[in-house]
C-alpha cells in the first residue's frame, strides 16, 4: 500500500511542478493569469473503523485554479494598447459570422487593412453601441455587441461634402472610443464592452490569455469601465503577467522537494519488500 501512497504524491508533485514551471514560462505573457494546483487526501475507512486505525491511502490532485489578481501596468504610448485595473474582461470575437466570443485581459489593439480592430490572435474587439452625440451607451445585451471599425475617412453628411481624414483616436476610462477628424471635430465610435461574471474562477482557460464562459461562471454581463463592478480603462498600457518569478522559484524548490521525499519513501518500501521476501527464502 505504502507504494500507491509514494507514488499518488509523486503524482501531485508532478502536477504541482508542471503548474509551477507553466507560471514560470509565462511570466512575460500579456494578460497572463497564474494558476495553483490544490490537492487532498484520500481517505477511506470501513463502516466499523474508527479514524485512529486507519493512515491514509495518499493524495489527488483536486484541480487547477487560475489566480484573477491584477497584473503590472506598464505604459506603452500606443492608443490602442488599453489595460484594465479592477474587474472585467475585455470582450472578444473571432473572425467570421460564426466566431466564437471569448474574453481576455490582454489588451494589445491594432488596426487591420480593412480598418477591423483585433488583438494578438486576430479575435475582433467587440463594442456597444453609443449615442452619435452624447456618446451614452445605448444598449448593453450580448445582442448589441458589434465589431470595432474604425473609418479612414469622416463619415459625410452629404455626397458633395468633401474627403476629411482620420487625425487620432482617443479611449477613455470607461472605454469610450472616439474619432478625430482632421477638421476638428470627434465622433464616438463605441464602448470597449467590458464583460464581468458571477463566478470568474470558473471561465474556461483558452490559451493566449483567452477565456470562454462555463455554466460554472455564468453569462457574461455587459457594461463600460469605471463603473459599477467594471475596471476603469487605461489606454496607453498593457497588463503583464501577475506572475511573481520569487515567488514562483520558491515554490518550485518545495514542489522539487516533495517529489524528492516521495521518491525517497518509494525507495525505503522497495528495501522493505526485498527484506521481507529474502527472510522468506
Amino acid at each position: 500500500m505504502s507504494f500507491y501512497i509514494s507514488l499518488s504524491g509523486l503524482k501531485a508533485a508532478q502536477t504541482d511542478l508542471s503548474t509551477i514551471a507553466n507560471n514560470v514560462a509565462n511570466v512575460n505573457s500579456t494578460g497572463f493569469k497564474k494558476s495553483r494546483a490544490n490537492f487532498g487526501d484520500i481517505f477511506s475507512a470501513a463502516p466499523m473503523q474508527t479514524t485512529t486505525q486507519v493512515s491514509g491511502q495518499g493524495t489527488r490532485t483536486i484541480g487547477i485554479q487560475q489566480q484573477f489578481t491584477q497584473g503590472t501596468v506598464e505604459s506603452t504610448d500606443k492608443t490602442l494598447d488599453v489595460a484594465i485595473t479592477g474587474e472585467g474582461f475585455f470582450t472578444v470575437k473571432g473572425a467570421g459570422t460564426n466566431g466564437a466570443v471569448s474574453y481576455t485581459r490582454n489588451g494589445a489593439f491594432s488596426i487591420t487593412e480593412d480598418r477591423n480592430v483585433v488583438d494578438t490572435t486576430g479575435a475582433h474587439l467587440q463594442v456597444l453601441p453609443v449615442d452619435a452625440t452624447t456618446g451614452e451607451i445605448t444598449g448593453n445585451a450580448a445582442s448589441d455587441l458589434s465589431d470595432l471599425v474604425v473609418p479612414l475617412l469622416k463619415p459625410k453628411a452629404a455626397p458633395t461634402d468633401p474627403d476629411v481624414q482620420l487625425s487620432s483616436l482617443a479611449v477613455s476610462e470607461t472605454g469610450l472610443i472616439s474619432a478625430t477628424w482632421a477638421d476638428g471635430t470627434t465622433t464616438p465610435l463605441g464602448n470597449i464592452a467590458m464583460a464581468t461574471f458571477a463566478s470568474q474562477d470558473s471561465l474556461r482557460q483558452k490559451g493566449d490569455a483567452h477565456w470562454a464562459a462555463t455554466l460554472q461562471s455564468g453569462d457574461a454581463q455587459y457594461g463600460s469601465g469605471n463603473q459599477g463592478s467594471f475596471g476603469s480603462v487605461r489606454s496607453g498600457s498593457l497588463e503583464r503577467s501577475n506572475v511573481d518569478i520569487t515567488e514562483e522559484l520558491v515554490a518550485l524548490i518545495n514542489a522539487q522537494r516533495n517529489f524528492q521525499a516521495n521518491a525517497k519513501a518509494i525507495e525505503t518500501a522497495s528495501n522493505i519488500t526485498q527484506t521481507v521476501v529474502q527472510i522468506r527464502t
